[in-house]
This record gives C-alpha cells, sequence and structure tokens, in this order.
C-alpha cells in the first residue's frame, strides 16, 4: 500500500502525463497510441534502470572497502585521464549489468542519447555513438521515429529474451516527427528518483495507468488486454500466490502477475519465490505483457511465440500452483483443430458454442495436486444446461473440484455489461482425501490439508462457499464501478475465515456454505443469490409476517376511509344539482 503523499505524487503525475501526451498525439487512434506511449515508458525504464546501476557501480569503483575497488594509484591519480578513461570502460561492461538482472542498455537506446538528438534527426542526419573504448561509430538516422526504432532494435538485439517483444514501428506513424520529438521529453519528465518509490514503482505505475486508460479508449477491444484492477485483486487476494508457479493461460497485458508482485512485496514475501508462465494468442497483446514484465524485473516464461491456447499450448508439462485467468466470455468456434478427446475434457467435451468450460478445464489440466485457482466467466456457466454444460458442471461439483462461486456487481468491466462471476477451483480436497487415507493417520490428513499458500486448512468435503458481492463497490464515475480495500477484504476474509474454520458464519444475503444435497436440489446450479437468500432485516424491524398482517390491515382502513370520503363528496354534489 502507498501511502497518501506516494499516492497524491502517482495521481499528478498520471495526470500531467496523460493530458499532455493527448495533446501531442490527437491523430493518433487508441490502439496506435498505446503502442507509442507503452513503448517510450519502457524504453525510458530500461534507460534508467541502467543509469541507476551505472551510478551504484561508479561508486563501487571508487569505494576502496569494494571488491570492484580500481585504486586510481596505477592509473596516475585521480585525476589523470587513464583513471578516467577506464572507469569509462569498466562502466561499458554487459556483464556488471546483467549479473544484476538489469538489462544492458547499448549507447543508442539510452534515454539521454535520444533527447539529445531527438531535435537534431528531423529531416535525417548521420549520429555519433560512443564506443567503450573511448571511440565512436557513426549511424546514419532518417528521422525520430527511425531513432526510437533503433534503439528498441538494439535493446532487442542485446536482450535476447526481448526478442520479437517490442514494437518497432516508430517511422512508420503518420504523424508530426516533432511531435515524437516532444512527447521523448515529455516522457523525460517521468521522475526515476523519489524519497520512497523506487524507479520501478513508478514507471510500473505509469505503465499500469495507461494500460487501463486505453483500455476505456478502445472500449471492447480494450478488454482483450485489461482486466480491471479491482477484480484482479480480489482474485490474488482470495488465493494468496506467495510461492510456486502462477500460470494465465489468457493473460492480456499480465495484470494478474503485476498483482500477485505488489500482494507478495505488501506481504514482505520475495518475487523470486514464485515463477511466470502465460500464454496470449495476440501478438501485440503479447508484446504488452512482455514489457510489463520486464519494466517490474519480473522473470517470465511466455512460451516461444504468442498462440493459441487450445491448438498451441505452449506450456504442456506445466502443473501450477495457482492459475488464474479473465478468458474471453462465451467464445464461439473456438474448438477448430482440436481433438475431441483432447485429455484435457476430463469432465466433459465442452460445446462448441461456448468456450467457458473448455478454458475451465485447460486451467484445471495445468493445475498441481495441490494447487487453486480462479476464473472469470460470464454468469451463465453457473446455470446452463444447454451442450454438456450441465453435466460439466455436475461432475466438476461431484468430484469437488469446486470450492467458492462468487457474483460480482455490474458495470465492472470497460467492454462489456456481461454478468461475471468467479469460479475458485481446488485440487487440495480431493488431494488431502487421498493422502489421509494412504497414510491412516490424523497427522497425515492434517499435513495435506494445506493451501498452495501456505494455510492450514479444514476438511470442507462435499462443501461449496457462495458469496453474493453485487451488493459492493461504488461507481467510481458515471460509467464504471470498482471495489474499496474493504470490498476486497470483506469478500477474502470470508473465504479464508471459511477455508480455515475459523470464525466463519452463514450471512443472510452475502455468504452461505452449502453442501452438496443443497446443490443437488438446485439442479447443480451455482448462481450465489439461490443459496444466500435474502439479507436479514435490521433488529429494531418487525418480523415478516407481524409486518405484513399490520400493513393489511393498515390498507383495508384506508379503503374504507376512501369509500366514506367518496359518499361524502357525492352526497355534496348531489346537493349542488350535480350527479356522479
Amino acid at each position: 500500500m502507498t501511502s497518501q503523499e506516494e499516492q497524491k505524487f502517482l495521481v499528478d503525475l498520471e495526470k500531467k502525463l496523460w493530458t499532455s501526451a493527448n495533446k501531442l498525439l490527437p491523430s493518433l487512434d487508441a490502439a496506435q497510441y498505446k503502442h507509442v506511449m507503452l513503448g517510450l515508458v519502457f524504453l525510458k525504464y530500461v534507460s534508467d534502470a541502467f543509469d541507476i546501476r551505472r551510478q551504484e557501480l561508479e561508486a563501487q569503483f571508487k569505494d576502496s572497502d569494494h571488491e570492484y575497488y580500481m585504486d586510481p594509484e596505477e592509473f596516475g591519480g585521480e585525476d589523470s585521464e587513464d583513471y578516467a578513461a577506464d572507469i569509462y570502460y569498466e562502466l561499458e561492461q554487459r556483464d556488471y549489468y546483467t549479473e544484476e538482472n538489469v538489462f544492458w542498455v547499448s549507447p543508442e537506446s539510452r534515454w539521454q542519447f535520444l533527447q539529445d538528438n531527438n531535435k537534431a534527426v528531423i529531416g535525417g542526419a548521420t549520429l555519433q555513438v560512443p564506443m567503450p573504448e573511448g571511440e565512436t561509430r557513426d549511424i546514419k538516422i532518417s528521422s525520430i521515429g527511425h531513432l526510437i526504432d533503433n534503439a528498441l532494435e538494439a535493446i532487442e538485439v542485446d536482450n535476447t529474451k526481448l526478442k520479437g517483444v517490442l514494437n518497432k514501428r516508430y517511422a512508420q506513424l503518420q504523424i508530426d516527427q516533432s511531435k515524437l520529438g516532444e512527447l521523448i521529453d515529455l516522457v523525460a519528465t517521468i521522475p526515476f528518483a523519489h524519497a520512497t518509490l523506487s524507479s520501478k514503482d513508478i514507471l510500473g505505475h505509469v505503465y499500469e495507468y495507461f494500460l487501463g486508460q486505453f483500455a476505456l479508449a478502445e472500449g471492447k477491444k480494450g478488454g482483450q488486454f485489461y482486466t480491471p484492477k479491482s477484480i484482479v485483486s480480489l482474485i490474488v487476494q482470495m488465493l494468496e500466490p506467495f510461492k510456486g508457479r502462477v500460470y494465465d493461460p489468457a493473460m492480456g497485458s499480465g495484470g494478474f502477475f503485476v498483482q500477485s508482485e505488489h500482494f507478495i512485496t505488501a506481504h514482505q514475501g520475495k518475487i523470486g519465490d514464485i515463477s511466470i508462465y502465460g500464454q496470449e494468442a495476440n501478438h501485440t497483446t503479447w508484446q504488452l505483457a512482455a514489457m510489463n514484465m520486464a519494466i517490474r524485473g519480473i522473470d517470465f516464461n511466455f512460451g516461444k511465440e504468442p498462440a493459441s491456447t487450445y491448438t498451441n499450448n505452449q506450456h504442456p508439462d506445466l502443473r501450477a500452483d495457482f492459475v488464474m485467468a479473465n478468458p474471453p466470455f462465451n467464445m464461439k468456434e473456438w474448438d477448430t483443430g482440436v481433438d475431441d478427446n483432447d485429455p484435457r475434457w476430463q469432465y466433459g467435451r465442452p460445446p462448441t458454442g461456448n468456450a467457458n468450460f473448455a478454458w475451465l478445464q485447460h486451467m484445471l489440466y495445468h493445475l498441481a495436486p495441490n494447487g487453486s485457482m480462479g476464473l472469470l466467466l460470464a454468469n451463465g456457466s453457473m446455470s446452463s444446461n444447454t451442450n454438456n454444460e450441465g453435466v460439466i458442471r455436475q461432475a466438476l461439483i461431484e468430484n469437488d473440484l469446486v470450492e467458492c462461486m462468487v457474483a460480482l456487481p455490474g458495470q465492472l468491466f470497460t467492454n462489456t455489461q456481461i454478468p461475471a462471476c468467479i469460479w475458485f477451483l481446488t485440487k487440495n480436497d480431493v488431494q488431502g482425501r487421498t493422502n489421509a487415507a494412504g497414510a491412516g493417520s490424523a497427522g497425515a490428513a492434517k499435513k495435506a490439508r494445506r493451501s498452495a499458500a501456505g494455510r492450514s486448512l479444514r476438511d470442507r468435503s462435499g462443501e461449496v462457499l457462495f458469496i453474493d458481492a453485487r451488493n459492493l463497490g461504488y461507481m467510481k464515475d458515471r460509467v464504471l464501478r470498482d471495489f474499496s480495500q474493504d470490498d476486497l477484504d470483506k469478500v477474502a476474509n470470508t473465504y479464508h475465515s471459511w477455508q480455515e474454520g475459523n470464525g466463519y458464519e452463514d450471512i443472510p444475503g452475502f455468504c452461505k456454505s452449502a453442501n452438496l444435497e443443497e446443490i443437488k436440489k438446485h439442479d447443480y446450479v451455482l448462481t450465489p443469490g439461490r443459496y444466500v437468500g435474502a439479507a436479514a432485516e435490521e433488529q429494531d424491524s418487525e418480523p415478516f409476517a407481524e409486518k405484513m398482517a399490520r400493513l393489511t390491515a393498515q390498507l383495508k382502513t384506508q379503503f374504507d376511509e376512501s369509500e366514506r370520503l367518496e359518499a361524502e363528496i357525492k352526497k355534496n354534489l348531489a346537493g349542488l344539482g350535480y350527479e356522479l
């Protein structure tokens, strides 16, 4: 959690950047604009991170107590040209940066080089790039867009993990090149020095903010790469991905991974304790996700290439401890090229007309024996009985895989008004019972009953928790609803208390722990509203039966009085010679 002072700093910064950038690029649509801004933010980050490491190294080279110390007496003294040249040479050695997981940034990719030369290359110019040995080499640049593309190309060449990730199309933009120069100067104002916020914190926040703004601007298309932060935070807070493998098969721009990092940091954990795996079919979105991870220094495995999760699974052998996703709702014709006997369809073949249960079973297939998962689906997934969906849902329930269902309020998404819910599934109960039965001791059973996050869990066999969160949240503007931190805590704490058997109670209108018999009576429909019932009446209100009797009697009295008044009016009118 950021302090109020930090939050004010970030809000002021994002407003300034968004307003200024909009003035500079009015002719671009949101899809183009997105790549222009996010590519420059990425370039600024890697350059800033490089500069910070460079400053650390220079201090270490001059620190007599450090292993990297370079004794100036060996070079003729601190003021000698040889000493300065040797310091410069060492500062240009790649290994010093890569050993600290800092991207190597060659001279033509450094932000200062772009800033110093962006006006000079309008119309074309030959630039001199400094070399480690103190010499220079010439590069021909035809425009500011070409200057940026050249910088991104050099970063990809020098850092193989970024191969194919960066969007090198600035020279092709049909805009006034001087506007790009002004944009470079604008992004240069993003500070990488702050009293309490790191460069990664600041630029990561800016990147995430711009993703959200572009999602709003692009409308329905924006939903392909962006899941609202509050929903992602809720799933992460409930699953608690502290350690292990985290997988998102429909990762968009990587929001679940970012929030996992925030969660781990907030709870004094180590981001290095988790391994990130993702997949995305859209090439530009795949690029956004990779840049998102790189900005935060998160190691990742997004497969060899952008690819369909169904026909070109990039992680076929992965068994993840946590699986989280917001796949496309009600996706049609998803199964072209997919075998009807695919091993992922353990609980039934999903229908061609709707991929909801294909996503769900794909995620289950990749879930580790003690793993847990959460995914967003359209509300229809909780009740539909068409084309085998009801059969699949029943099989999931009877195999004790469904742990919790959360109904969400409307207006949370930028791209759809389809009502949505969150499914939480886990294999730890199935695995726990198997281990306990095999071990034959209460101690072994207790040991087996731990969540992937390390919580000690009770045996919830044959139970599902239903949470109706439709009345939570607040309208942050005229269009979108959001969750407050109190809302997130209320849902997550209810779930964790139920898991642990620690102080949980059913709350009418909000949560209910239902057993398998109750779910059978509802034909295996999982809509929370069917189970939680109506909210409890306030303590000072009348019982329902007494209130209805009183109101009925009051209504009868009012009807009688109405009849009396009508008769009186008729009598008075008759006395005046009028008749109704």
